[in-house]
């Protein structure tokens, strides 16, 4: 194998740049960095394969750092191997408006695959990384033409180990039988907390087997280069499971607090520096120094992978003449667009259409369009038949030796995993070659937040098929009843919530979803059956609010979504019949595409002069911004037969009468009456 003073070198030079930047924010945590820059240097330097000049090439062996407040490590790496960071955003580590943040974020970053800083996503964003590149290679490779054959690589440490979504995460990835997956625990036995004695004893090595993966241990990760080296080509000769290096390292190698805690999310003190740098050969009166023979000799590597690309492009261009479909196809994958004409299989629903509920329209959206968006990866936490997500003809994503699917296969069966599945879409919508849609209840996107967040602030396209989104779904009870799951997931920047009325809202759900390339939707589904609109139309609902009934003698707009908006169309019947009040009904689908709409059609739908009330069975919370007064529900909902659970909250024509009535006397003096669209602040945001 051969290491030599070269090497220490690299590896030395890693962790002072660490010492330095977090010195210099007087921020971060440079003990991850220290204790991991050998296995590290072996990786990156050994093993992967990677273009620093093009960081975005298909083939490219992922990286990913779990254990995210580490990430100088990664920043250090990505300088050294010449991608786009300079010596100075270094130096700026932590500061405004720098590509160096304080966790990598994957749209700030070079050469950063996913967005990483809750511990546990990134290790789960891998094992998307890896079903999304056995996936394209069972699409794509043919004889002669391995296209795709890169392997993930993930770091962690004991705080993703400890996070309840690595463990979904590694379970679904054993029972897959991922062998392009290899992870790399930094067995450190050092939290925030301290010494994991305090909370952690578990056998971890143990527990991945148990899992279903290969486990190798390398107990002297700070020296020992040779087993490191052997450790990662081990498990790279495994192909039929996932593998871990158990690596046992001194966090802040080298510091006067190594093997502490104190050294885990704090910047060393000046006299640490000082003895660092020169325990390992540097000048202490210097900083941000990388020698230029560790410069030369990681640009050799870097050069042979521009020049593994170069082979790839090659092999491509023989390809493209031998499977000229399939290389078009993956061509058009790769820029993100979807295929020409693929919206004309969208289905449309006319008025006389039977009721049906907005969780089979989206199965009707999902059969009618699988064939034309052949990059759409379906899938379920163990809800299929409830969310309807799996088309006929849909073949299971599964290991090929299990006989229930091979990894060609378009439908995930991700198990009762609801948090593991969104931070698995988020790795798949990363690879770059699959747009993901994955369902469970509405209520249990809760469980899954943390990765339905990092979807928005990495801009992936993901989309979570939400059902059973009201006091619609009845008997289950207030347990499976979202109230307030909307109204978190509004606030969310970045995030489309869709909440389809019907049909043809379904289908534009699905449209906008699928053509926004960097926004990741939601929508919420019902279980009831909901009769199609007069109004509604594709090209109304993809504005995100529409007119459902104009009426240009109305005395009070009733503004809704899903379920609600025919029941404001009932409504609008009985106010006429029993209070002599006429009325006007808006559908708003989707807040967040309807606020992205010119101001004058906004304001077409939501108008001054009238007053407006929202209707919808969630909390209220948020809807100030389009109804002077919200009808919702600000309590827990109740079991039984969903009509009875309407009725007992009133949502029913007579109880939203009511409160119309109540709103349009409440309103009557106010003179002009703004639209709730008309804001002091909005032409400053």
């Amino acid at each position: 194998m051969g290491y030599d003073k070269l090497d220490d070198l690299a590896i030395n030079s890693i962790r002072l740049l660490a010492v330095d930047a977090t010195f210099k924010a007087n921020s971060g945590h440079p003990g991850a960095p220290m204790g991991m820059a050998p296995v590290a240097h072996v990786l990156f330097n050994k093993f992967m394969t990677f273009n620093p000049k093009n960081p975005n090439w298909l083939n490219r062996d992922r990286f990913v750092l779990s254990n995210g407040h580490g990430c100088l490590l990664q920043y250090a790496l990505l300088h050294m191997f010449g991608y786009g960071i300079s010596m100075d955003d270094l130096k700026a580590f932590r500061q405004l408006d720098s590509i160096t943040p304080g966790h990598p974020e994957a749209h700030d970053t070079p050469g950063i695959e996913v967005t990483t800083g809750p511990l546990g996503q990134g290790f789960t964003n891998a094992v998307g990384l890896a079903i999304a590149q056995a996936h394209t290679a069972a699409i794509y490779n043919k004889p002669g033409f391995e296209l795709s054959n890169n392997y993930t690589y993930v770091f962690f440490g004991d705080g993703c180990a400890m996070e309840g979504i690595a463990s979904e995460a590694a379970s679904t990835a054993g029972h897959l039988q991922l062998g392009n997956l290899i992870a790399v625990y930094d067995d450190n036995h050092i939290s925030i907390d301290g010494d994991i004695k305090c909370a952690f004893t578990e056998d971890v090595t143990k527990r991945f087997e148990a899992y279903g993966w290969h486990v190798e241990w390398v107990k002297d990760g700070d020296s020992d280069y040779e087993g490191i080296e052997a450790a990662i080509a081990k498990c790279k000769a495994v192909k039929d499971k996932p593998s871990m290096i158990r690596l046992t390292t001194t966090i802040g190698f080298g510091s006067l607090l190594q093997g502490t805690g104190g050294v885990h999310g704090n910047a060393l003190k000046e006299d640490d520096c000082k003895q660092v740098k020169k325990k390992f050969g540097f000048n202490p009166e210097e900083s941000f120094v990388v020698p230029q023979e560790v410069y030369d000799s990681y640009k050799k590597h870097a050069d042979e992978g521009a020049a593994a690309e170069k082979e790839w492009d090659e092999l491509f261009e023989k390809y493209s003449a031998e499977h000229k479909d399939l290389a078009a196809d993956l061509k058009r994958r790769l820029t993100g667009k979807l295929p020409e004409g693929w919206q004309t299989k969208l289905p449309v629903w006319k008025p006389t259409d039977k009721a049906i509920a907005t969780r089979k329209t989206s199965e009707t959206v999902l059969e009618s369009i699988y064939e034309a968006v052949p990059e759409l990866l379906s899938g379920s936490a163990d809800l299929t038949g409830s969310n309807n997500t799996r088309w006929k003809k849909a073949v299971d994503f599964q290991p090929p030796n299990s006989g229930i699917g091979d990894y060609s296969g378009r439908y995930l069966r991700y198990g009762v995993r609801e948090h593991a599945m969104a931070g698995i879409m988020n790795g798949l919508s990363a690879y770059g070659t699959i747009i993901p849609a994955g369902g469970t209840f509405l209520n249990f996107v809760s469980y899954a937040a943390g990765s339905v967040r990092l979807s928005a602030l990495s801009h992936q396209r993901v989309i979570y098929v939400a059902t059973h989104d009201s006091i619609g779904l009845g008997e289950d009870g207030p347990t499976h009843q979202p109230i307030e799951v909307l109204a978190h997931f509004r606030a969310l920047p970045n995030m489309m919530v869709w909440r389809p009325a019907d049909g043809n809202e379904t289908s534009a759900a699905y449209y906008v979803a699928l053509t926004n390339t960097g926004t990741p939707s939601i929508l919420a589904l019902t279980r009831q059956n909901l009769p199609q609109l007069e109004a509604s139309t594709l090209e109304r609902a993809i504005k995100g609010g529409y007119v459902a009934l104009e009426d240009e003698a109305a005395q009070i707009t009733l503004v809704a979504t899903g379920s609600e908006v025919s029941l404001c169309l009932e409504a609008v019947k009985y106010l006429a019949e029993h209070k002599s009040i006429k009325a006007r009904v808006v559908s708003l689908p989707c807040f967040e595409v309807f606020d992205s709409q010119p101001k004058d059609y906004k304001l077409s739908v939501i108008p001054d002069g009238i007053p407006t009330l929202s209707v919808e069975v969630m909390s209220t919370l948020g809807w100030e911004k389009y109804s002077h007064e919200q009808f919702g529900l600000n309590r827990f909902g109740a079991s039984g037969p969903y009509l009875d659970v309407y009725k007992k909250f009133e949502f029913t024509p007579e109880g939203i009468t009511k409160r119309a009535v109540a709103t349009i006397e409440f309103y009557k003096d106010v003179k002009p009456l703004r639209s709730p669209l008309n804001r002091a602040f909005e032409q400053l945001i």
